[in-house]
């Protein structure tokens, strides 16, 4: 049996902060939105990977968590009942006349009348360690990211890896964790001098461990649950560290994957995109925040915020050539559940 095709104006590839902002500004000019995201929930990097860091350079906000910030652009994009397909990626993209077909990893079909891609730097995993078993502990002991630091509570962590992400795990993680364990296989750390400043002020009070220059060598275990980390020195040396998680964190591996193969004109792995519009070399089809390339492009959030704003009024117009627009600023047109403004239609 054939999979249901599912039609909206414009299915936006990437639930990250800009993806989910380019539904609110489609769906302030009545367009309706389905946004596909590999990860299981929206946010991208900012919920995957840095739920708990601050960003300082959203506009009105001096300080702002990543899951923070993911939430406040759920609940704005909300009154516009987009339609999310989290969890699997967009495999295929084809012409069907004047509208384009998706179709991802899950069988699903979608009919658009445009795609924003909004992708970020693109499809993105995490760099595995090369432990043999490793597979059946991840999800359950080996976690790649971490979203509910309270999940770790009481529990012995051992953390792998010296820069920024497993800094700033580490030092989050202290109060939390029964025992934090941190490996890498230097003594010198590689993220802010801040936070390598407090991670050794940790370790003098007894609230972690620092074990380097060691790496990881073995997982003990049973059934995807963790005993043990054991970790190897320079010379061959052996140490069996007991844990209950394990965190590595060796950044991550990123790629186009099959966006790659749609044709987009490219320039070094970011697709190339008219300034004024957003739209890419194949008409109808838009990229918006890090993925995007034009002259004197800057690799910010809320670039990637007025980006959104602009592709949605050109698929506006694309969508309805002989209509003008008579655009009105949120404060007067207002928005669903506000107590005035229409509903999305």
């Amino acid at each position: 049996m054939s999979a249901q095709i599912q039609t909206t104006d414009v299915a936006i590839v990437g639930a990250g902060p800009v993806g989910l902002f380019a539904v609110f500004e489609c769906g302030m000019l009545k367009l309706r939105c389905h946004v596909i995201d590999a990860l299981d929930v929206a946010g991208g990097q900012c919920a995957a990977l840095y739920p708990e860091k601050p960003i300082y350079d959203i506009p009105g906000y001096p300080s702002l968590l990543g899951h923070e910030l993911v939430e406040r652009l759920t609940t704005q994009a909300a009154p516009f009942a987009p339609v999310y397909h989290l969890g699997q990626r967009v495999e295929a993209l084809h012409p069907e006349g004047a509208r384009w077909r998706l179709e991802t990893s899950k069988g699903k079909i979608i009919d658009a009348a445009a795609v924003i891609v909004a992708a970020g730097v693109g499809a993105f995993g995490p760099n595995r360690p090369p432990l043999p078993g490793i597979e059946a502990y991840e999800g359950r002991s080996v976690h790649y990211m971490v979203t509910r630091p309270e999940a770790f509570r009481g529990q012995s962590v051992v953390i792998a890896g010296g820069g920024d992400s497993a800094l700033d795990w580490s030092l989050a993680l202290a109060g939390i964790a029964k025992r934090i364990y941190v490996i890498h296989r230097r003594p010198k750390f590689r993220g802010a001098p801040e936070s390598v400043a407090r991670l050794h002020r940790l370790a003098e009070e007894g609230q972690l461990e620092l074990v380097v220059p060691y790496q990881l060598h073995g997982l003990e275990g049973h059934e995807g649950l963790l005993e043990a980390v054991v970790v190897r020195d320079l010379d061959g040396g052996e140490r069996r560290l007991p844990a209950d998680v394990l965190l590595p964190f060796f950044g991550l591996s990123m790629n186009l994957g099959p966006i790659a193969e749609w044709g987009l004109a490219l320039n070094h792995s970011h697709v190339v995109v008219d300034p004024a519009t957003c739209e890419t070399s194949q008409p109808g089809i838009y990229a918006i925040g890090d993925i995007a390339h034009y002259p004197n492009k800057l690799k910010l959030i809320l670039c990637g915020f007025s980006e959104a704003a602009m592709s949605a009024h050109a698929i506006y117009a694309r969508l309805h050539p002989d209509e003008e627009l008579h655009w009105e600023y949120s404060t007067t047109k207002g928005v669903p559940g506000s107590g005035f403004g229409g509903s999305p239609g």
